[in-house]
């Protein structure tokens, strides 16, 4: 089962080897990390471990990973570049929010459906999540990582409506709409235990977005 599929496959077109070394040792030092915690659990491995494992030293791996949370909650990285698009004055934020939810949970499903076995691929995501919520340290990352989320949200509405990043409006805005993401973290993972095809749990966890999504439109 190939789990950085999960992750962000995008390359870009004027990449040099330098670069593309760089950033496939940046994946290969985090889906290592990640295989690691998840065999092992988060408090049992070292830094010095996942270095070993990768043929680094420490430092490399910090010079790439700050803390040792960050090597297995990267993520965000691309929904964090993808909120940009929020600042498109031509198409409603809402609109925008809910379609890079689509792109990522079509990109979920996809990579589920490639397995050779499904099953054990629904396993492994449902062990990540148990591991996030067992273990306090990456929790608290979890919480700067939404955090950080929402402060690009913001500067991207705030610029759409030309206002500053502080002000109180783009910074509402900015919460409602990573809430969706926490919704379509949730509704994933019961779907997943609940044992759904691949396009059944697309379906569903679409739908519980969007209801959550008229909230949103409609007001309180």
């Amino acid at each position: 089962m190939d789990w950085p599929m999960l992750r962000d496959q995008h390359v870009p077109e004027d990449e040099r080897p330098r670069e593309r070394k760089k950033r496939l040792l940046r994946r290969r030092l985090s889906d290592t990390a990640t295989r690691m915690f998840l065999d092992r659990g988060f408090d049992a491995v070292r830094v010095t471990e996942i270095a070993e494992a990768c043929g680094v030293t420490e430092k490399t791996v910090y010079n790439y990973f700050p803390t040792k949370e960050s090597l297995i909650l990267d993520l965000w990285d691309s929904t964090a570049a993808s909120l940009r698009t929020l600042a498109d004055p031509t198409r409603p934020p809402l609109e925008a929010a809910l379609a890079i939810l689509s792109g990522e949970l079509t990109a979920l499903t996809s990579w589920l459906s490639a397995q050779d076995d499904p099953g054990h691929a629904v396993e492994l995501i449902l062990r990540f999540g148990a591991l996030l919520r067992s273990t306090p340290a990456l929790q608290a990352h979890q919480r700067e990582a939404t955090d950080r989320l929402i402060a690009a949200a913001a500067r991207a509405l705030a610029e759409r409506a030309g206002v500053g990043q502080d002000a109180p409006e783009p910074r509402i805005a900015a919460i409602a709409l990573i809430g969706l993401w926490q919704i379509q973290f949730q509704s994933l993972g019961r779907h997943l235990a609940a044992g759904l095809t691949p396009a059944q749990l697309r379906d569903a966890v679409n739908a519980d977005v969007h209801r959550a999504a008229v909230v949103l439109d409609t007001g309180l």
